[in-house]
C-alpha cells in the first residue's frame, strides 16, 4: 500500500515535471521516467529495511515473554514447594509442641510462673533507684520471661536472688559511685547517696532514675532549699546519731511533679497584660505609700522632738505653729487662736496630701483583678466553643489567667490598705498633736492677758 501511495506521488510529480518541461520544453519525458523508477526503488529498499526492522523488534519481545513466562512458572512451583513444607513444618511443630507439653506435665505451671514473676520484677526493676547501684539486672530477667524453652536452675535462683537483693536494699542508706547524665546530655561519675528506693542525690541535688536511658540524672528543676539542705545533712552524714532528710514515698512520681510546678514568674507570666498592670499599680503606690509612711514618721518625730524645745525651729509642723503664736503675742486671744487654725490648716494638707492616692490604688486593684477574671472566663468560654469540653489543658489558659489575677488584686489591695491605714492614722495623731499644742498656747495667751 505505501509502495503504490509512493508511486502515485512520483507519477504525480513526474507529471508536474511534464507539465513544467512543456512549458519550459527543457525536461524530456524519458527524464521522468528515470526519475520515477529511482524513486520506486529507493522506497523500496526502504520498506524493507523497517520490514527487517520488525521482525527482529517482534522476535526479541516473544523471547523476552517466553523468558517472564518461564520465570512466572519456576516461581510459582516454587511457592507451591515452600507452601507445602510450610504446611508440613507447621503441622511437625505442632506435633512437638504437644510432645513437650505432655513432657513438661507439672513443670508447664513452673514455666509460667517463672516468665510471669520475670517480667513483674523486670518492670520494677526498669524504674528503681537501686538499679543505678546494680546495673544489668534487667536483662537476664528479660531473657528468663521471653524464653521458650523451661527455666534452668541457675535462671530460677537468680530470680530470687535478685527479689531478696531488691528487698534488702530497699532498707538501706548508702552511698556509691554511679554515672549520671548531667544537664548539658554529657555522662560523669559521681558519688551518689541513696535513701532506699526513694531518693537519691548528689552535691544536695536531688537525682532521677530514667528507665529509658537506665541512668540517674539531676531533676531539671530543684524541689527547694529545705530540701536541697537536707539531702546535703545526709550525704554529710558521719554516723553519729539521727539526721532528717527527704524522701518521695512514690518513688520519683512526686519530684517529677515538682518540675512541672510552675515558678513565681511563670506563675505571674499567666496573669498576662492585666496581671502586670496590677503589679505596676502596686510597685508605683506602695513605693509612694511607703515614701509617705516614712516622711509621716519623720515629721511625728520632730513635733515630738519640738515639744521638748522652747525655741521654735521651721523644720517642723510645730515649730512653724509656735513660730506663727511668737508673731502674734500681742494680738487678743480671738485673733490668735484664727492665727493658729490658720497655721495648723496650712500643716494638714502637707501631712494628708496623697493618701488618697493610696485608698484609691487600693480600691482599683482588686477590681482589674476582676477585670483579669472576666477575661479569663470570656477565653475559657471561646475555647470551649471551639474545641468543647474534651481537653481540659485547652481551658486552663483562661481559668490560670482569671485566678491569678483574682489573686494579684488582693495581694496588691492588701498591702496598699495596710499603708494607708498606718499613714492615715499617724497623720491624724500628729494633726491631733498640733491642735492640741494650739489650744494650749491659746489658753496660756488667755490666762497672760486676764
Amino acid at each position: 500500500m505505501k509502495v503504490i501511495r509512493t508511486l502515485g506521488i512520483s507519477i504525480i510529480a513526474g507529471a508536474a515535471v511534464l507539465a513544467s518541461g512543456a512549458a519550459s520544453a527543457q525536461t524530456s519525458l524519458q527524464d521522468v521516467l528515470n526519475k520515477a523508477r529511482q524513486d520506486r526503488a529507493e522506497v523500496a529498499e526502504l520498506n524493507s529495511e523497517r520490514e527487517a526492522t520488525f521482525l527482529r523488534e517482534r522476535n526479541a519481545q516473544q523471547r523476552e515473554l517466553n523468558a517472564i513466562r518461564n520465570n512466572v512458572n519456576a516461581a510459582t512451583a516454587e511457592s507451591d514447594r515452600l507452601q507445602a513444607q510450610f504446611d508440613a513444618n507447621r503441622a511437625q511443630i505442632g506435633e512437638l509442641q504437644a510432645q513437650l507439653t505432655e513432657a513438661q506435665g507439672e513443670f508447664a505451671e513452673l514455666f509460667g510462673a517463672a516468665r510471669s514473676a520475670a517480667t513483674e520484677l523486670a518492670v520494677q526493676l526498669r524504674g528503681s533507684i537501686i538499679s543505678s547501684q546494680f546495673p544489668g539486672r534487667v536483662e537476664p530477667l528479660l531473657e528468663t520471661a521471653q524464653s521458650e524453652t523451661l527455666p534452668r536452675i541457675e535462671e530460677l535462683e537468680d530470680l530470687y536472688l535478685t527479689l531478696f537483693e531488691e528487698i534488702a536494699e530497699q532498707a538501706e542508706v548508702v552511698t556509691y559511685e554511679a554515672t549520671v547524665k548531667g544537664s548539658n546530655g554529657e555522662d560523669t561519675t559521681r558519688n551518689v547517696t541513696r535513701i532506699g528506693p526513694f531518693a537519691a542525690f548528689s552535691g544536695g541535688d536531688f537525682l532521677v532514675y530514667k528507665d529509658g536511658i537506665q541512668k540517674l540524672e539531676f531533676l531539671a528543676r530543684q524541689p527547694g532549699a529545705g530540701a536541697n539542705d537536707a539531702a546535703r545533712r545526709v550525704e554529710n552524714y558521719s554516723g553519729d546519731g539521727f539526721v532528717a532528710g527527704v524522701i518521695d514515698p512514690s518513688r520519683g512520681q512526686l519530684l517529677a511533679l515538682s518540675v512541672e510546678r510552675p515558678t513565681l514568674r511563670e506563675t505571674i507570666d499567666q496573669g498576662g497584660p492585666v496581671g502586670y498592670t496590677i503589679l505596676l499599680v502596686l510597685a508605683i503606690a506602695g513605693a509612694f505609700g511607703i515614701f509617705k509612711l516614712l516622711s509621716i514618721l519623720g515629721t511625728s518625730g520632730a513635733v515630738r522632738g519640738q515639744m521638748r524645745k522652747k525655741t521654735a525651729g521651721k523644720g517642723n509642723p510645730l515649730g512653724r505653729i509656735m513660730m506663727a503664736y511668737q508673731s502674734n503675742t500681742s494680738a487678743d486671744v480671738e485673733t490668735l487662736a484664727l492665727k493658729l487654725d490658720d497655721a495648723v490648716l496650712k500643716e494638714v494638707p502637707k501631712l494628708e496630701g496623697g493618701l488618697n492616692l493610696i485608698k484609691v490604688a487600693a480600691a482599683v486593684a482588686p477590681l482589674m483583678g476582676l477585670l483579669g477574671t472576666v477575661i479569663g472566663m470570656i477565653r475559657t468560654f471561646q475555647a470551649i466553643t471551639l474545641f468543647g469540653t474534651g481537653d481540659p489543658q485547652i481551658m486552663a489558659g483562661g481559668i490560670s489567667e482569671a485566678l491569678v489575677t483574682t489573686v494579684l488584686g488582693l495581694v496588691a489591695a492588701i498591702p496598699l490598705l495596710l499603708i494607708h491605714a498606718f499613714a492615715s492614722g499617724s497623720a491624724r495623731s500628729v494633726t491631733q498633736v498640733l491642735e492640741e499644742q494650739a489650744a494650749g498656747m491659746i489658753a496660756e495667751h488667755a490666762e497672760s492677758r486676764s
